[in-house]
């Protein structure tokens, strides 16, 4: 054993270290943290100022007494955790666990895992920061008190297995909030009108909007018979040099964004990303706030712009953080070494990486140069005018490299460039169009617009905002998925050879692809706490909560101050409501059926969202599920007797029927006791027999074809899946072992691997 013990969260991490250290280091991991508040009692003792009780968790029992016996090796013990509060929390709980003593222990601190960065520390070691501990200790107990006393509230007034917390219950808040301006939106027509002209010496193209939105179509029929036969000239034009600044390096958020606008990555998925780069050594520390870069990471950007680019391309700057509580001390996400243009791995970790080095190195640019034109086309029969944009690059600079939000940096749209014109010169009028549009409901949130919104109002903070998505998602409060629009009558206009033409055409307007969209539960769930915990979900009580863990991590405040203020309210109002009698009403009565008479309900059911025919007390109720994408909330009349023609009996197929129906998991047909989902795109209220009966016919083949091999008598199949060949037996899929061919697999050999299977689930 060596005189000296490393000891930081994971694996990774202990890996990479590893390489840069001696043999009289030995580097443990901990896995995370090894101890958190105790279930029972709340883990809290609110009667002794909110004393925690920490216990060891189950799993890291082992790992404490490995690390426990290491430590009693070592002559130092170095406590290497991430330098946040999170992480010095760690460092506290394993010197508390590992019986540690000040005399020969040492924490240490690094925002990149290089050889330098982890030599400086360990000749820089400090002591465990008591105040990062105590804001973390802060924002745990917190939680715990409002997850642990208002989740049974939600499971005794609403439905068991909801849950409740400070951020996520704010964070739930703005996509309701968000859903419920789409709903109350009422989209209105109005007429654009675009020409295209050519200038009369070499006929260049130019093509100009009218500013203005024209009403109505009459209205765009006057403007357009009046440009029949009119002369068009070139009016003012202005043309005026603006110079672009880069965007500053990543922040944790930010990097969200901005790999959630390009490549289409979820928030969680970027994170861990982000982790296994920096794990690798190849990133700084991934949970910053801070724009701010080191004077050696400065210069190492200078020196590879000078390089690859030329010194007038490179521009210092440091960028000052305007986010509540950043810590300036903390480095941006940036490269460990910008010399460093391409990794190696995983295409998805080259492209974070990529995305990464363009917006550090960016940063440190000189700024783009661009002139921009600005010109009007008049005409001599009325005073609209007509106006065209153009831009040229005069100094390309930071443009180079990296252009903020575009998914395709040698986008064509920036050399959008005009002809040289004179005002007063003749125009050719090839064709002017009017097109109708809509105007469009605000946009529902993406994972990362939702960062953005949450970071701006203070929710939250780096590290929580990943996790607060991934619980939402979890709970079944919000799904991301895609919204189909409304069907609308498009007209248009067009003027073209002295005609005026006028067509038709149906259009879907206002559709969205994988944005977050609140599920039924989400909207009573938020309601509820609205209603009756409105400190919960109110935006402002969530942000001054952050900015006071942000006092208590400076160290200018107690840390059980604010929780004591906030609990004597808190758990009052939770003893009032829980002894309250009668459970939330989520029904909404939509219309009257004009067949039956009878009433039409819609609301929250044992397995979701349904609406329902008729009262409580009628014997002949009928129900039907909502389909995805339908909320109780809006779902109309009409929709829910469309909804009520489901089931449908399709027809016999072997004296057998074949049923049309939706689940759970969307629409599908029942033949045999089988399930079979309907084609993407397939419409359940009009999908025909014989559509049905060949896609039972394809139902077969394909099982046929996944077949490997059959053992009747044991009801054991080796089928070929989605991942692979794999062992069913009982409606339980088991895995076949690396190096074995399925084809060669006897009865025996596919008992024992489920056997095997079995005994290591059951241990585990």
């Amino acid at each position: 054993m060596g005189e000296n013990l490393v000891i930081v969260e994971s694996p990774a991490k202990a890996k990479t270290i590893e390489k840069f250290l001696g043999k009289d280091y030995i580097v443990k991991s901990s896995f995370g943290h090894i101890r958190d508040l105790s279930k029972k009692n709340l883990g809290i003792d609110v009667e002794h100022d909110f004393e925690p009780n920490y216990v060891i968790s189950q799993d890291k029992k082992k790992i404490v007494t490995e690390l426990k016996a290491a430590a009693k090796k070592a002559k130092i013990v170095w406590i290497a955790s991430d330098e946040d509060r999170e992480g010095e929390a760690i460092a506290w709980h394993l010197y508390e666990c590992l019986g540690l003593k000040p005399e020969n222990t040492k924490r240490i601190v690094f925002h990149e895992i290089t050889k330098t960065a982890i030599l400086h520390a360990i000749d820089n070691p400090r002591t465990i920061n008591l105040d990062l501990v105590n804001a973390q200790q802060a924002r745990r107990v917190l939680d715990r008190l409002v997850g642990f006393e208002l989740s049974p509230v939600l499971w005794k007034k609403i439905k068991p297995s909801l849950s409740a917390g400070r951020v996520q219950s704010a964070a739930l808040r703005l996509i309701v909030d968000r859903e419920r301006e789409i709903i109350a939106f009422k989209p209105h027509s109005y007429y654009r009108i675009d020409g295209n002209f050519l200038t009369d010496n070499d006929n260049k193209s130019i093509k100009g909007t009218i500013d203005q939105k024209i009403k109505d179509i009459n209205t765009a029929k006057k403007l357009l018979n009046e440009f029949n036969g009119a002369e068009f000239k070139i009016g003012k034009t202005e043309t005026k040099k603006v110079v672009k600044k880069p965007a500053p390096p990543f922040t944790t958020s930010s990097m969200q964004q901005e790999a959630g606008r390009k490549f289409g990555f979820s928030v969680s998925q970027t994170m861990s990303i982000a982790q296994h780069l920096y794990e690798s050594g190849l990133i700084t520390y991934m949970r910053t706030d801070s724009t701010n870069l080191s004077k050696l990471a400065l210069s190492a950007a200078k020196e590879t712009i000078t390089d690859l680019y030329g010194e007038k391309y490179s521009k210092t700057r440091q960028y000052k953080t305007h986010s509540k509580g950043a810590q300036e001390a903390h480095e941006a996400i940036r490269p460990t070494s910008f010399a460093n243009i391409d990794i190696k791995g995983a295409a998805r970790d080259k492209r974070l990486y990529q995305l990464i080095w363009k917006r550090a190195i960016a940063s440190q640019m000189s700024d783009a140069s661009l002139e921009k034109t600005t010109l009007k086309i008049l005409n001599n029969k009325n005073n609209e005018k007509f106006t065209a944009q153009g831009e040229q690059i005069l100094f390309d600079g930071f443009l180079k490299v990296y252009i903020e939000s575009k998914d395709d940096e040698n986008n064509e749209e920036r050399k959008n460039l005009l002809p040289l014109l004179s005002e007063g010169q003749n125009m050719l009028m090839q064709e002017i169009r009017a097109q109708e549009k809509y105007t469009q409901h605000p946009y529902r949130y993406t994972e990362a617009s939702l960062v953005k919104k949450m970071e701006e109002l203070g929710i939250g903070r780096p590290s929580t905002y990943a996790p607060t998505i991934t619980t939402l998602h979890h709970r079944g409060y919000i799904v991301k998925g895609n919204r189909i629009g409304q069907k609308m009558n498009i007209s248009s206009l067009l003027l073209s050879d002295a005609k005026l033409s006028e067509k038709s055409t149906e259009e879907i307007i206002g559709s969205e692809k994988g944005k977050l969209c609140p599920e039924d539960i989400g909207i009573i769930v938020t309601d509820y706490l609205i209603e009756n915990f409105d400190s919960v979900v109110d935006y402002g009580f969530t942000a001054e909560v952050e900015e006071s863990f942000d006092t208590i991590a400076a160290g200018k405040a107690p840390w059980n101050k604010d929780i004591k203020d906030f609990y004597s309210r808190f758990h009052k109002k939770i003893e009032t409501i829980s002894n309250e009698k009668g459970h939330k009403d989520t029904s909404r009565t939509i219309g009257i059926d004009p067949k039956t008479n009878k009433t039409i309900i819609a609301r929250m059911g044992k397995f979701g969202p349904l609406v329902q025919l008729g009262e409580s007390d009628d014997k002949d109720k009928k129900f039907a599920a909502l389909p995805k994408g339908v909320l109780i909330e809006n779902v109309t009349i009409e929709q829910a007797l469309q909804f009520f023609k489901l089931p449908r009996i399709l027809g016999n197929l072997e004296d057998l029927p074949i049923k049309c129906a939706i689940g759970r998991f969307g629409p599908y047909i029942n033949y045999n006791k089988e399930f079979i989902s309907l084609p993407k795109n397939a419409d359940p209220y009009t999908f025909t027999l014989e559509e049905a009966i060949q896609l039972i016919k394809d139902n077969k083949e394909k099982k046929i074809k996944s077949k490997i091999k059959d053992f009747e008598e044991e009801d054991i199949h080796i089928l070929i899946g989605r991942y692979g060949p794999y062992i069913k037996q009982a409606k339980k899929n088991y895995k076949i072992p690396k190096g074995t061919t399925p084809e060669e697999l006897t009865l025996e050999q596919c008992q024992e691997i489920i056997e095997k299977q079995l005994a290591k689930k059951k241990k585990k």
